[in-house]
């Protein structure tokens, strides 16, 4: 009988090699990236971009609150199913529901965008075409591995949560410096999520 200890996370499949494993999982990726701009144009053809933002904006500056409180509980669940290395259908339904949370919580985002200023949705998509290489770039040419950045993470995450609950129910605007530390923090969490 074999004993692994239970907090060792998913161990790869040694009988494929490390290429197949990569192509595999850019290839989930960019069907991922596909199912987000399909289900995103849906949301904008069918206008739940617009009634997401009729409700959000009813709803008072509590609601964005709410609507990020559910996106966690469902990335949670998601990544939940993403992680068993047992199954590669719930590995897949977990990406699903991912997919389909990132456009509903992008459809009022985007509804916002094309009615202000609609070249900058190309510009977004433009720069995380970059921001993603670039990341991928690097976590492949220095090879190193980054877990131990895992629990200040989680603390960073913890603390911005909280900074944007402060920000609603204090009233003052987070600025632009918040919003490029978050992708910062977002774009660590990647790399570790993924190579």
């Amino acid at each position: 009988m074999s004993f692994q200890p239970s907090f060792a996370g998913p161990q790869p499949d040694s009988r494929i090699d490390r290429t197949t494993f990569i192509r595999r999982a850019y290839l989930h990726l960019a069907v991922a990236i596909v199912g987000f701009i399909v289900l995103s144009a849906a949301w904008s053809f069918i206008g739940v971009g617009e009634y997401a933002l009729d409700v959000l904006l009813a709803g008072g500056r509590y609601s964005w609150l709410v609507v990020l409180g559910a996106f966690m509980l469902v990335g949670m669940l998601a990544t939940r199913l993403a992680d068993n290395a047992g199954n590669n259908q719930t590995q897949l339904i977990g990406l699903g529901i991912y997919v389909l949370a990132e456009s509903l919580i992008f459809a009022p985002l985007l509804t916002v965008a094309a009615y202000i200023n609609p070249s900058s949705i190309g510009a977004a998509a433009i720069t995380t075409l970059l921001l993603v290489g670039g990341l991928t770039f690097t976590a492949f040419s220095i090879k190193k591995d980054f877990s131990f950045l895992r629990s200040f993470l989680t603390m960073a995450g913890f603390i911005a949560f909280g900074a944007i609950i402060a920000s609603v129910i204090c009233g003052f605007s987070l600025g632009v410096w918040f919003s490029a530390l978050m992708v910062l923090l977002c774009a660590r969490v990647y790399t570790l999520r993924h190579f």
